[in-house]
């Protein structure tokens, strides 16, 4: 049973200690990874908890745009930045067409002398360069949270197989499908964008190249996007690809997972030009992650006593403006700059001074990512609505 402190947060007033607080950082992607990296350089106690037994580096794709860069530049951790500039390459070109293959527009990728590049980059690359960073003794895998309170003295949480930490800050990096934050947040719903997207990761260094990143318009009820990925550890040249189909959101979660167990059905991989097609149909299935598009409305706060938000579980919002992951990575660096020894007299003063920093920042993210899938022709399917559950 959650006990009812926990429906209306305390404000956590004690000052904060000389030799550090105690922190869990619970969620073990980008956004947490990073915390937890700058606050070990701070000399706070992090334990990091993930609930799959090690580091999860699957996925695809990322396009991790300037600011994205300049977060991970802003930590200041000695060589993160060239790991990270390592693992990917500058996007250059932008090339959009219609669903029959004819050019749109195609332009440069903007770039002022002296700054920091917009990287095409796989999200394990990402993983990869914070985890060497990082000393693992923090990490703890196979801890799924169950749930967590808090009070005056600090706050406590509960994992799986009955494992427990108590501390002075807890901070929910547990992404969209968040544990921390429906328990800080009640209102917060998963919202359905209207897709089933799949992404993939396929070796093949002729249709995409030297930088390029291709989107393909939406109609027809499809999207899709490509984009070079450079060459792997083994010289072999990758594309990334993403497709996004509009359908109704099942009722039965079952019959969820069935479908995102399925590759991209032929009728509709058949709309996009054969070239693109052709990458597609190419990719090995277990280079292939599937999920239905959900989003978050704003939230009303993304911190509460001792319990603070960062990440999809503050703010998930459509892949529209290629924000998701940036936000995160720069919601850790700014919490970690307001727990910096000396830049706060309390924990209190250090949370609210990171929600009134961010709240409006990631609002507007969230509003013009979905001003702009709605102007792309995103239209949500008959009956959509809001979700309390995920893919899963």
């Amino acid at each position: 049973m959650i006990p009812a402190e926990v429906q209306q947060p305390l404000l956590a007033d004690t000052p904060l200690p000389p030799a550090g607080l105690r922190i869990a950082v619970v969620g073990a992607g980008s956004s947490g990874l990073l915390l937890a990296l700058i606050l070990q350089h701070q000399g706070h106690r992090v334990s990091l908890f993930e609930r799959s037994p090690q580091l999860r580096t699957e996925g695809c794709g990322i396009l991790l745009v300037k600011s994205g860069v300049e977060a991970i530049a802003a930590a200041a951790i000695p060589g993160l930045l060239n790991d990270l500039l390592a693992g990917g390459h500058p996007v250059q070109r932008f090339v959009f067409r219609n669903l029959r293959g004819d050019l749109i527009e195609a332009s440069p990728a903007e770039r002022e002398a002296g700054d920091l590049p917009s990287l095409l980059i796989h999200r394990r690359a990402i993983l990869d360069a914070l985890w060497r960073h990082l000393d693992p003794a923090c990490f703890h895998g196979d801890h799924a949270l169950v749930d967590w309170c808090q009070n005056d003295e600090g706050v406590h949480a509960r994992f799986s197989e009955g494992r427990e930490w108590t501390g002075d800050l807890l901070v929910g990096a547990d992404g969209i499908f968040s544990q921390v934050a429906p328990l800080l947040c009640p209102e917060r719903r998963l919202r359905y964008l209207g897709d089933r997207v799949w992404r993939g990761v396929v070796a093949d260094g002729s249709f995409c190249r030297d930088g390029d990143f291709f989107v393909y318009a939406r109609g027809r009820g499809i999207y899709a996007n490509f984009f070079d990925l450079g060459s792997d550890a083994e010289g072999r040249e990758l594309t990334h690809w993403g497709f996004f189909q509009e359908e109704e959101l099942p009722e039965d979660r079952d019959r969820r997972r069935q479908l995102l167990d399925e590759g991209v059905p032929a009728d509709a991989l058949a709309k996009l030009p054969a070239d693109a097609a052709a990458i597609i149909a190419a990719t090995p299935p277990q280079c292939v992650v599937a999920n239905w598009s959900f989003d978050i409305d704003p939230l009303r706060a993304l911190a509460g006593g001792r319990v603070a938000l960062i990440g999809d579980a503050a703010h998930a919002m459509s892949s529209s403006q290629a924000r998701g992951m940036t936000a995160g990575l720069e919601d850790a660096v700014a919490l970690a700059a307001r727990l910096a020894p000396g830049a706060a007299t309390s924990l209190g003063q250090a949370l609210q001074a990171y929600e009134q920093e961010r709240l409006p920042v990631v609002h507007r993210y969230q509003e013009r990512s979905r001003q702009v899938s709605h102007r792309t022709g995103r239209k949500r399917p008959p009956g959509s609505r809001p979700s309390g559950g995920g893919s899963t």
